[in-house]
């Protein structure tokens, strides 16, 4: 393996090369080199799988007629790995081999290159796959502060201590339960972390305070689901996340807040979160009561579907999920 970065520039993109020819990793390598590009080279799949763990490349450069673990394997590694999905992979393939491009396609790979490869054209693909690779880090970033915003506020109140944690994973329990895409159950997840983010902008003398809130203080309080999607607007990553951390205190019979929304009108994944939130907060130590036992906070779901705040399908499956989870012996 050889890595080449004698041309340092501010932001190098880091550029993984894996074939089987010589001749080709040496072009390849000398075209981007002169671009001011880092470039790791490997030789084969297995080879090029250890230089992403090792040197987390921007982009990625692959034949697919490597022996062995082809570039076609290893770009499906990649892409259902959650630490690499989101790295940009180029299988570099014959111009003819429709079969190998319609595979490249369902393994993931974001672009191609047909043999032989020109050079400007070679150029011209890392140079925009590293762009969308450093738009893709800056997102992930800003989510990334988001979620430490979200844990700082939960650690204002010690009683509160795991509850995001929790959410997220009770949430994901639930969309399982009922089938949910993985699109769904990553919002879900994010979405329990973030449900509350708005809580910052509610003062510590009502977020904290151990007795009943008067009506003003109520009042504020419920403006958090706002003030948590106007903070989280600006990020396309997180359009998904947004309606939960709007809609989570809404009910299907028009009592929640903030829009007093009713039936199919609140959203699917803000339900789910607004069930485990409801669960959570029963079931955890609170500074006016002790913590409900699982059968207790069970009942008090119950008692809302009949209310017709919930749908019931959905919390007899988490109500089902929950004791299977909890019956499971952990290895």
């Amino acid at each position: 393996m050889v890595v080449d970065s004698s041309s340092p520039i501010t932001r190098q993109t880091r550029v993984l090369v894996a074939d089987d020819t010589d001749s080709v990793r040496a072009l390849f390598q000398k075209l981007l080199t002169a671009d001011g590009h880092q470039v790791i080279c490997a030789q084969d799949g297995l080879e090029a799988l250890d230089a992403v763990q090792k040197y987390r490349p921007d982009v990625i450069l692959l034949d697919v007629g490597m022996p062995g673990l082809d570039g076609i394997e290893v770009c499906r590694r990649l892409k259902s790995d959650p630490t690499t999905r989101l790295t940009p992979v180029v299988l570099v393939t014959g111009l003819s081999d429709l079969s190998d491009r319609i595979k490249g396609i369902e393994a993931g790979a974001d672009d191609f290159l047909s043999k032989p490869v020109h050079p400007h054209e070679l150029r011209a693909r890392v140079v925009s796959l590293s762009r969308m690779k450093q738009l893709i880090d800056a997102l992930d970033s800003a989510e990334a502060a988001f979620l430490a915003l979200a844990l700082t506020i939960e650690a204002r109140d010690p009683m509160t201590n795991g509850h995001c944690e929790r959410l997220a994973h009770h949430a994901v329990l639930l969309g399982r339960a009922i089938g949910l895409s993985s699109e769904d159950l990553h919002a879900l997840h994010r979405g329990g972390y973030l449900h509350d983010v708005g809580k910052v902008g509610v003062p510590d003398a009502v977020l904290l305070k151990p007795g009943p809130l008067t009506p003003s203080e109520f009042s504020l309080m419920q403006r958090h689901p706002e003030i948590g999607e106007t903070l989280c607007a600006p990020l396309q990553s997180l359009r998904n996340v947004r309606p939960i951390i709007r809609c989570h205190h809404e009910r299907l019979d028009g009592s929640g807040y903030p829009g007093r929304l009713k039936g199919d009108e609140v959203p699917l994944l803000a339900q789910i979160v607004g069930i485990v939130d409801v669960y959570d907060a029963l079931t955890s130590q609170r500074p006016y009561r002790g913590a409900l036992p699982p059968e207790m906070a069970a009942r008090h779901l119950l008692r809302e579907v009949e209310q017709g705040k919930f749908a019931r399908g959905y919390v007899e499956a988490f109500l089902d999920a929950m004791r299977i989870s909890a019956a499971t012996p952990v290895h």
